[in-house]
Protein backbone atom coordinates (compact mmCIF):
# COMPACT_ATOMS: atom_id res chain seq x y z
CA UNK A 1 0.00 0.00 0.00
CA UNK A 2 1.28 3.44 -0.87
CA UNK A 3 0.02 7.01 -0.44
CA UNK A 4 0.51 9.73 -3.07
CA UNK A 5 -0.12 13.42 -2.48
CA UNK A 6 -0.79 15.51 -5.59
CA UNK A 7 0.75 18.97 -5.22
CA UNK A 8 0.04 19.33 -1.49
CA UNK A 9 -0.18 22.93 -0.34
CA UNK A 10 -0.61 22.82 3.45
CA UNK A 11 2.62 21.80 5.23
CA UNK A 12 0.94 20.71 8.47
CA UNK A 13 -1.31 18.24 6.62
CA UNK A 14 1.60 16.76 4.68
CA UNK A 15 3.71 16.40 7.83
CA UNK A 16 0.82 14.66 9.60
CA UNK A 17 0.27 12.31 6.66
CA UNK A 18 3.96 11.42 6.47
CA UNK A 19 3.96 10.70 10.21
CA UNK A 20 1.01 8.34 9.63
CA UNK A 21 2.92 6.64 6.80
CA UNK A 22 5.96 6.18 9.05
CA UNK A 23 3.88 4.67 11.84
CA UNK A 24 2.01 2.28 9.53
CA UNK A 25 5.07 1.49 7.37
CA UNK A 26 3.32 2.76 4.24
CA UNK A 27 5.40 4.30 1.46
CA UNK A 28 4.62 7.89 0.48
CA UNK A 29 4.94 9.95 -2.70
CA UNK A 30 4.83 13.71 -3.11
CA UNK A 31 3.99 14.88 -6.61
CA UNK A 32 5.46 18.35 -7.16
CA UNK A 33 5.07 21.20 -7.11
CA UNK A 34 4.23 21.36 -3.43
CA UNK A 35 3.08 24.66 -1.98
CA UNK A 36 5.89 24.70 0.59
CA UNK A 37 9.48 23.63 1.13
CA UNK A 38 10.30 20.59 3.26
CA UNK A 39 12.32 22.88 5.53
CA UNK A 40 9.05 24.68 6.42
CA UNK A 41 8.74 24.90 10.22
CA UNK A 42 5.07 23.81 10.21
CA UNK A 43 5.86 20.77 8.05
CA UNK A 44 8.75 19.69 10.32
CA UNK A 45 6.67 20.31 13.45
CA UNK A 46 3.73 18.19 12.23
CA UNK A 47 5.99 15.38 11.05
CA UNK A 48 8.18 15.56 14.15
CA UNK A 49 11.04 13.07 14.25
CA UNK A 50 8.98 10.57 12.25
CA UNK A 51 9.96 12.09 8.89
CA UNK A 52 13.27 10.22 8.92
CA UNK A 53 11.32 6.93 9.07
CA UNK A 54 9.15 7.46 5.99
CA UNK A 55 9.86 5.69 2.71
CA UNK A 56 9.31 8.86 0.70
CA UNK A 57 9.74 9.43 -3.02
CA UNK A 58 9.35 12.89 -4.54
CA UNK A 59 8.31 13.21 -8.17
CA UNK A 60 9.17 16.43 -10.06
CA UNK A 61 5.87 16.34 -11.93
CA UNK A 62 2.72 14.34 -12.62
CA UNK A 63 4.34 12.86 -15.74
CA UNK A 64 7.35 11.63 -13.73
CA UNK A 65 5.00 10.04 -11.21
CA UNK A 66 3.08 8.34 -14.03
CA UNK A 67 6.36 7.01 -15.47
CA UNK A 68 7.22 5.54 -12.07
CA UNK A 69 3.72 4.07 -11.69
CA UNK A 70 3.80 2.45 -15.15
CA UNK A 71 7.12 0.77 -14.31
CA UNK A 72 5.84 -0.35 -10.91
CA UNK A 73 2.52 -1.62 -12.32
CA UNK A 74 0.45 -0.11 -9.51
CA UNK A 75 -3.26 0.61 -9.64
CA UNK A 76 -4.16 4.25 -8.95
CA UNK A 77 -7.07 4.84 -6.56
CA UNK A 78 -8.14 8.49 -6.37
CA UNK A 79 -10.04 9.88 -3.40
CA UNK A 80 -12.24 12.76 -4.49
CA UNK A 81 -15.44 14.53 -3.51
CA UNK A 82 -16.50 14.13 -7.16
CA UNK A 83 -16.77 10.34 -6.99
CA UNK A 84 -19.95 8.31 -6.55
CA UNK A 85 -18.53 5.10 -5.05
CA UNK A 86 -17.85 4.86 -1.31
CA UNK A 87 -14.37 3.87 -0.18
CA UNK A 88 -16.04 1.14 1.90
CA UNK A 89 -17.50 -0.53 -1.22
CA UNK A 90 -14.17 -1.07 -2.96
CA UNK A 91 -11.82 -4.06 -3.00
CA UNK A 92 -8.28 -2.84 -2.35
CA UNK A 93 -5.07 -4.54 -3.39
CA UNK A 94 -1.81 -4.45 -1.41
CA UNK A 95 -0.09 -2.86 -4.43
CA UNK A 96 -2.54 0.06 -4.73
CA UNK A 97 -1.44 3.69 -4.68
CA UNK A 98 -4.03 5.81 -2.89
CA UNK A 99 -3.97 9.31 -4.40
CA UNK A 100 -5.13 12.46 -2.62
CA UNK A 101 -5.42 15.87 -4.25
CA UNK A 102 -4.32 19.33 -3.33
CA UNK A 103 -6.24 20.64 -0.34
CA UNK A 104 -7.40 23.78 -2.14
CA UNK A 105 -8.14 22.35 -5.60
CA UNK A 106 -8.08 18.54 -5.66
CA UNK A 107 -6.58 17.09 -8.84
CA UNK A 108 -6.85 18.18 -12.45
CA UNK A 109 -9.36 16.56 -14.79
CA UNK A 110 -6.44 14.91 -16.63
CA UNK A 111 -5.24 13.28 -13.40
CA UNK A 112 -8.76 12.12 -12.49
CA UNK A 113 -9.18 10.63 -15.96
CA UNK A 114 -6.28 8.19 -15.57
CA UNK A 115 -7.28 6.91 -12.13
CA UNK A 116 -8.24 3.25 -12.10
CA UNK A 117 -10.88 4.01 -9.46
CA UNK A 118 -12.42 7.16 -7.99
CA UNK A 119 -13.72 6.92 -4.43
CA UNK A 120 -15.24 9.18 -1.84
CA UNK A 121 -15.71 9.13 1.89
CA UNK A 122 -19.41 9.90 2.39
CA UNK A 123 -20.09 12.82 4.71
CA UNK A 124 -23.11 14.87 5.75
CA UNK A 125 -24.52 16.34 2.51
CA UNK A 126 -24.55 19.95 3.71
CA UNK A 127 -20.78 19.93 4.33
CA UNK A 128 -17.96 20.17 1.75
CA UNK A 129 -15.14 17.87 2.78
CA UNK A 130 -12.95 16.34 5.45
CA UNK A 131 -9.40 17.46 6.18
CA UNK A 132 -7.06 15.60 3.82
CA UNK A 133 -5.03 14.09 6.68
CA UNK A 134 -8.22 12.66 8.19
CA UNK A 135 -9.25 11.34 4.78
CA UNK A 136 -5.88 9.64 4.29
CA UNK A 137 -6.11 8.01 7.73
CA UNK A 138 -9.60 6.67 7.06
CA UNK A 139 -8.71 5.44 3.57
CA UNK A 140 -5.43 3.75 4.42
CA UNK A 141 -7.01 2.19 7.50
CA UNK A 142 -9.73 0.54 5.41
CA UNK A 143 -7.29 -0.47 2.67
CA UNK A 144 -4.88 -2.06 5.15
CA UNK A 145 -7.75 -3.81 6.96
CA UNK A 146 -8.93 -5.34 3.70
CA UNK A 147 -5.49 -6.41 2.53
CA UNK A 148 -4.69 -8.30 5.70
CA UNK A 149 -2.55 -5.79 7.57
CA UNK A 150 -2.76 -6.86 11.18
CA UNK A 151 0.00 -4.69 12.52
CA UNK A 152 2.37 -7.67 12.52
CA UNK A 153 5.61 -6.49 13.99
CA UNK A 154 4.19 -3.03 14.67
CA UNK A 155 3.20 -2.00 18.17
CA UNK A 156 2.37 1.33 19.70
CA UNK A 157 -0.31 3.70 20.76
CA UNK A 158 -2.59 6.25 19.20
CA UNK A 159 -1.08 9.20 21.11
Amino acid sequence: MQIALFQPDIPQNTGTILRLCACLDVAAHIIEPAGFDTSDRNFRRAGMDYLDHVRLKRHDSWSKFEEWRAEAGCRLVLFTTKAAKSYLDFAYSASDVLLFGRETAGVTDAVAAVADARLLIPIKPSLRSLNVAVTVAMAVGEALRQTGFAGSGIAGSAT
